[in-house]
């Protein structure tokens, strides 16, 4: 089992992490209602996903 010779540096160690930020979400605004929506993602309150109805009530 490779055991490492050395301590890592803590500047070693954080340029390696550098990468593991979260990127920002996506958000656009809803064309129909204005409100915030991810990208790529059905609305579940309209059911609409590109301007589409994709998802109807069954009430």
């Amino acid at each position: 089992m490779a055991v490492p010779k050395k301590k890592t540096s803590k500047s070693k160690r954080d340029m390696r992490r550098s990468h593991h930020a979260l990127g920002a979400a996506n958000w656009i605004e809803d064309q129909h209602t204005g409100e915030p929506v991810l990208r790529h993602h059905v609305d579940l309150k309209t059911g609409m996903y590109k301007g589409r109805q994709v998802i109807t009530d069954r009430d």
